[in-house]
């Protein structure tokens, strides 16, 4: 995930999955806060924000969760 598709789901209030395992309970689902070179920012629905690594899966929370197997 580069850095000007972070800026555009921010600005767009566009909401993302990350994937952090196989387990799909594990999934981030909110809206891009913040970012820097090893992190970001997600703010979920219930309003708290989550630090995850930018190394994991990132995708549209619209579109099918891949699979993990």
């Amino acid at each position: 995930m580069n850095d000007e598709q972070l800026n555009q789901y921010r600005e767009e209030g566009t909401k993302i999955r990350i994937v952090r395992d196989a387990l799909e309970q594990n999934d981030v689902i909110g809206t891009v806060v913040a970012w820097d070179d090893e992190h970001v920012l997600i703010r979920r629905p219930n309003r708290r924000v989550i630090k995850v690594k930018r190394g994991y899966t990132v995708q549209l929370a619209s579109e099918q969760r891949p699979s993990m197997e």
